[in-house]
C-alpha cells in the first residue's frame, strides 16, 4: 500500500514527491522527470499535452552529496536575494533565504556552486574580452597603484599628534604637501553646454589633482618606511637596532648621507641590504688579501698562519724598537749639533718626514742637494735593490722617480759608493 502523502509516477510507479510533471489535460496523470523526458504515454495521455511543474520543496538542483541539503526553494530564494541585496551582503541574503542558513553557508554555497562550479565555468569566460591592460608599475614602484593605499595610523601619543598636526583616523596632517592642490578642482562643474575643449580642460585639471594626491601618498610612504616621524620625535628605534647589530663606520655614514636622494627609489629594507652587502664585500676582499699574503709567504694551511702572525708581530716589534732607538740617537745628534753651533745648517729639512732616519753625512747631502729626506730614502732603496739583484744575476730595470735628474743621480751614486753601500762597478 502506498504511503500517505507521497506521490508516485503513473507510468513507472517511482516516487515523485520532490518533483513531478502534472498533465493539464488529463486528470490524475503525474509523471517523473525520466518518464516525462522519454515521452511516456498512458491511457488517453499524449506526450504533446500541456504540463505543469510541481515542486514539493525538497528537490535539489546539484545533488544531495554536493549541495549539503539545499532545496530548489532555497536556491530560488538565494538567487532572488543576490539580485535584491547584491554580492557581498551575506547577512541580508541569509535572512532572506531562511533562519536555517548562516551568512557563511550562504557565501560558501554561492561561491562554490555559482562561481567556481559547472554553472560558473559555463557562464564566466576564462579571458574577459576587451579588458583594459594595466601599464602601471608593480607594487612598490614610483608610480604604482599601491601609493594610494591608506597606511595604518602612526603609533604616537596625543601630545605628539598635536605637535605634528596629525589626524590618526584619517591619516592626514593639517598641512599637507602642496596644500593648495585642491584649488585645481574646487571650482570645477560639469555643464551640459560645455564643448569638447572645456571638457578636456576639466579632465586635465582632475588628472593634475590625482597626480598631486599620488605624490602626497608617496611621500607619506617614504616617511613611514624610513621611520622619519619617530626620528623627528627622537624615538628612532631602527637606528638603535642597526647600531646594536653592527657598528657603522665613519665612511659608511658619509656614504649614506651622499646616497640619501636614492631613498625615494628604494625601500628601507633594500637600502639596508645594499649597505650590508657592501660591508660583506669589504670583509671578503680583506680576507682574500690576507689569504693571498699567506700564499705568497708559502703558507698553505690555516694552522700555520697563527705561527706566521706571531713571528710577524715579533719582527714588527723589533723594527719599532730599532726605529725608536734611531730616532733617539738622531735627536741626540741633532741636539749636539745645535750645541756645537750647527743648529741652522739643516733648518730647511729637519722638520720634514724621514729626517730622523738619515745619518749626519746623508743630512749634509740632502741639504746640499735641496732634496727632501723621504725622496732621498726612496732613491737610495731603489738603487741598492737594483744593485743586489744584479749581483744575484737577476736582470732588473731601474725605475727611478721622475724628479731625479742626471746630476742628482750621479751625486747620490757617488755618495753611496764612497759610503760602501754599493760597489764601484755597479756605479
Amino acid at each position: 500500500m502506498a504511503e500517505l502523502g507521497k506521490k508516485y509516477c503513473v507510468y513507472c510507479l517511482a516516487e515523485v514527491s520532490p518533483l513531478r510533471f502534472r498533465c493539464t489535460e488529463c486528470q490524475d496523470i503525474e509523471l517523473c522527470p525520466e518518464c516525462f523526458s522519454a515521452g511516456a504515454e498512458i491511457g488517453h495521455h499524449r506526450r504533446y499535452h500541456g504540463y505543469q511543474l510541481v515542486d514539493g520543496g525538497r528537490f535539489t538542483l546539484w545533488g544531495p552529496e554536493a549541495e549539503g541539503g539545499w532545496t530548489s526553494r532555497e536556491e530560488q530564494l538565494l538567487l532572488d536575494a543576490i539580485e535584491q541585496f547584491g554580492f557581498g551582503n551575506w547577512e541580508d541574503m541569509a535572512a532572506h533565504v531562511g533562519a536555517s542558513r548562516t551568512p557563511q553557508e550562504v557565501m560558501e554555497h554561492y561561491v562554490s556552486m555559482y562561481i567556481h562550479g559547472n554553472l560558473g565555468k559555463a557562464c564566466i569566460p576564462d579571458t574577459i574580452p576587451n579588458r583594459v591592460t594595466d601599464h602601471t608599475c608593480p607594487s612598490g614602484g614610483p608610480l604604482s597603484p599601491s601609493l594610494t593605499t591608506p597606511l595604518p595610523p602612526l603609533d604616537i601619543s596625543v601630545a605628539e599628534q598635536q605637535q605634528l598636526g596629525y589626524m590618526p583616523l584619517r591619516d592626514d596632517y593639517e598641512i599637507e604637501y602642496d596644500q593648495d592642490a585642491e584649488t585645481l578642482i574646487s571650482g570645477l562643474s560639469v555643464n551640459y553646454d560645455d564643448d569638447d575643449v572645456e571638457i578636456e580642460l576639466k579632465r586635465a585639471h582632475v588628472d593634475m589633482y590625482v597626480r598631486k594626491l599620488r605624490e602626497r601618498q608617496r611621500r607619506k610612504n617614504i616617511a613611514r618606511d624610513y621611520n622619519l616621524v619617530p626620528a623627528f620625535l627622537g624615538k628612532d628605534k631602527k637606528e638603535k637596532e642597526r647600531a646594536a647589530r653592527r657598528k657603522v663606520s665613519k665612511e659608511e655614514k658619509e656614504l649614506r648621507l651622499k646616497l640619501r636622494p636614492l631613498y625615494q627609489f628604494m625601500s628601507c629594507k633594500e637600502f639596508d641590504d645594499l649597505f650590508e652587502n657592501m660591508h660583506k664585500e669589504k670583509m671578503l676582499r680583506a680576507k682574500i688579501r690576507e689569504l693571498q699574503r699567506y700564499r705568497r709567504n708559502g703558507i698553505t694551511k690555516m694552522e700555520e698562519s697563527a705561527e706566521y702572525e706571531a713571528a710577524r708581530h715579533k719582527r714588527e716589534k723589533r723594527k719599532e724598537n730599532k726605529a725608536a732607538a734611531a730616532a733617539a740617537a738622531a735627536a741626540g745628534g741633532a741636539k749636539r749639533g745645535k750645541e756645537e753651533g750647527r743648529d741652522g745648517e739643516f733648518a730647511a729639512i729637519e722638520h720634514l718626514p724621514g729626517f730622523e732616519l738619515l745619518s749626519d753625512r746623508e743630512k749634509v747631502l740632502c741639504s746640499s742637494l735641496n732634496l727632501s729626506p723621504a725622496r732621498y730614502v726612496t732613491v737610495k732603496t731603489i738603487i741598492i735593490k737594483d744593485h743586489l739583484q744584479k749581483r744575484q744575476g737577476i736582470p732588473s730595470k731601474s725605475r727611478l722617480p721622475s724628479y731625479l735628474d742626471k746630476v742628482l743621480k750621479k751625486r747620490i751614486l757617488n755618495f753611496l759608493t764612497e759610503s760602501g753601500w754599493i760597489s764601484r762597478d755597479a756605479s
